[in-house]
């Protein structure tokens, strides 16, 4: 699978942005969709995740209210939908992909970065 990633920007606080990450055909029928993110001198942290196969989700405290994931599964697409930017906001933002038969992730357990081995290469989020 390969994953390419799209939407990043520059804009200003309190604006919006969608981010797209494509996705090539593959037969996986559970797997584990994320995003993350990392800041200059930051740790790459998850900030969404869905599962397929059971429809579990995780946001970050710090992103909940503000962010919506979702997935076009006709265009094997997953977005990242961003209102009400904010300056900590701003990172390079990359989606990943992992198959497994049970979530990587609870509602309150952020997915980690180790347990996904496809990754886009990443779309940068500015925000002013």
């Amino acid at each position: 699978v390969q994953l390419v990633e799209s939407g990043g920007a520059s804009v200003q606080a309190g604006g919006s942005l969608r981010l797209s990450c494509a996705a090539s055909r593959h037969t996986h029928s559970r797997y584990c969709l994320a995003w993350f993110r990392q800041a200059p001198g930051k740790e790459r942290e998850g900030v969404a995740a869905f599962y397929v196969g059971g429809g579990s989700t995780y946001y970050a405290d710090s992103v909940k209210g503000r962010f919506t994931m979702s997935q076009d599964a006709d265009k094997n697409t997953l977005y990242l939908q961003m209102n009400n930017l904010k300056p900590e906001d701003t990172a390079m933002y990359y989606c990943a992909i992992e198959p497994s038969a049970v979530p990587l992730f609870s509602m309150t357990v952020s997915p980690r970065d180790t347990d996904f081995n496809t990754w886009g290469q990443g779309t940068q989020v500015t925000v002013s």
